[in-house]
């Protein structure tokens, strides 16, 4: 019956998820390489998650989530961040309006779609703490109303790894917020080649991108994403995973004991069977493989897993432990 269950899921998933090659055939107009990146991104929008970005400036990160925004039929918004930002500036305010004699409500670039937030550590505390807030209740207050956020929301946030002068480290528990923090790379030589000759055509490449899918299609694969199946292995798999970045020493890693200051907190374990399920839709399958988990662990963990001093001395990094979590941890 289970097996007969399983094709059924399957059939329904290769139907649901057939608008993947049209958004990615949209987005590779403009992106070249990066595939690792948008993953990520229609990751997080699968699973109503945020993204965290960190790279190096020039690498897309803007022009990523601009031409999935474009593809999907959906309103774009850019907030950068700077030191002299205010909450009012992100979620919007109250305005005088002399000649109907009442204050009106400006509604801010939070009110879009897709939120890009360039150098989200350039900005005080309070400006952070505004958005975070918006990202994980999907409402904002302003003066006495409340307004629901419209679906699908995504905000990408970027931060800068190089400089550090003048910014504001985001707290742990607020970094934990995002469900994915991705380190963007280098393209190849190749690759590089390819960016060169697109940037030196007449017409823009953004101007060519379609929409091929509406909002509505992705709250639908949403909902597809949730019913996908997940064998009690793979979510024990998962809890050995997380308990291990808590506790070390109970799975053979007494090692990491002095390099581990904390572990994983329970959205890491959430967030991993979410977006398990959702790697499993981007491969076209109705079930989670522990292939699954392992590809998108660092993406889930490295922000997560908070590092001794000891560690910073001998240049580990959530990373390293990472690896030698997944190494040792049984693959069911």
């Amino acid at each position: 019956m289970q097996n007969i269950d399983i094709e059924t899921i399957n059939a329904q998933i290769r139907i649901d998820s057939a608008f993947l090659d049209d958004l990615k055939r949209e987005t590779q107009k403009v992106i070249v390489g990066q595939e690792q990146m948008i993953d990520r991104l229609l990751l997080g929008l699968l699973t109503n998650g945020h993204v965290l970005l960190e790279g190096l400036p020039g690498l897309a990160k803007t022009m990523a989530i601009k031409a999935l925004s474009k593809a999907i039929n959906t309103k774009f918004s850019r907030i950068q961040f700077t030191p002299d930002l205010l909450p009012a500036d992100i979620i919007g305010t109250m305005i005088y309006n002399p000649s109907l004699n009442e204050f009106t409500v400006r509604k801010g670039p939070i009110f879009a779609n897709f939120i890009l937030t360039d150098e989200i550590n350039r900005a005080p505390a309070k400006v952070q703490s505004a958005l975070l807030e918006a990202m994980q209740e999907k409402q904002v207050t302003i003066g006495n109303e409340t307004f629901f956020l419209e679906e699908p929301f995504l905000v990408l946030a970027t931060q800068n790894p190089i400089e550090q002068e003048g910014t504001y480290p985001l707290p742990e528990a607020q970094v934990d917020r995002f469900m994915l923090k991705v380190k963007i790379g280098y393209p190849t030589l190749l690759e590089e080649k390819e960016i060169i000759r697109r940037s030196l055509l007449e017409e823009n490449p953004e101007n060519t991108i379609r929409a091929v899918v509406q909002p509505a299609d992705i709250l639908k694969a949403r909902q597809s994403v949730k019913r996908i199946y997940m064998d009690e292995k793979i979510e024990r798999y998962i809890l050995d995973i997380v308990f291990a970045t808590r506790f070390p020493k109970n799975y053979g890693l007494g090692e990491l004991s002095n390099l581990i200051q904390y572990g994983a907190s329970p959205r890491a374990s959430v967030n991993l069977a979410i977006a398990g399920k959702a790697n499993a839709f981007l491969h076209r399958r109705g079930f989670v493989i522990p292939e699954d988990i392992r590809q998108i662990c660092p993406d889930i963990l490295r922000h997560r897993i908070g590092l001794t001093y000891e560690a910073e001395a001998e240049n580990m990094t959530s990373e390293d432990i990472i690896t030698k979590i997944l190494n040792k941890i049984e693959v069911p």
